[in-house]
């Protein structure tokens, strides 16, 4: 799943960027009905339908002619939202200071879920603090995470 995953940005993130925004991420999930991939795009300004249906247009183009993913799926393309997610080990950089909650695989501490402000990347853990005190959370484990950003 994180081939393909790959795979997807690295076809999809430079027609993102040649139309001047930042692909922040996608998920990719597969149905044997209709599956769906969901993009979301950032800019500077912030995000209107009209640069969804913009990026949209011009991935899907792409999807067509180099067709990476097999049967029917659904393209959906989005702002990332005040519940921003992350999905780049740098924007756990970027976003130092802000309010995040991580969800993990398997048990930290006897815990999936963690949630305080983000304190960056050491060592391929994401470091948060929480009101208990600074938890490491270890990079390859996290399943999903978000900023929880102020309007």
């Amino acid at each position: 799943m994180a081939a393909r995953q790959e795979t997807l940005t690295a076809l999809i993130e430079p027609v993102v960027e040649g139309l001047g925004y930042e692909l922040v991420g996608l998920e990719y999930l597969p149905n044997p009905k209709n599956g769906l991939l969901r993009l979301y795009i950032d800019a500077p300004e912030g995000i209107t339908l009209e640069d969804c249906t913009r990026v949209s247009h011009q991935v899907s183009g792409v999807l067509d002619v180099e067709d990476p993913i097999p049967g029917n799926y659904h393209l959906e393309v989005s702002s990332p939202g005040l519940d921003r997610p992350i999905f780049k080990a740098a924007d756990y950089e970027r976003f130092v200071g802000e309010q995040v909650r991580i969800r993990i695989q398997g048990i930290l501490e006897g815990r999936r879920k963690f949630a305080g402000v983000l304190r960056g990347l050491e060592d391929e853990h994401v470091l948060v603090e929480e009101d208990e005190g600074l938890v490491r959370v270890p990079l390859g484990r996290i399943d999903k995470a978000n900023l929880k950003l102020e309007a």
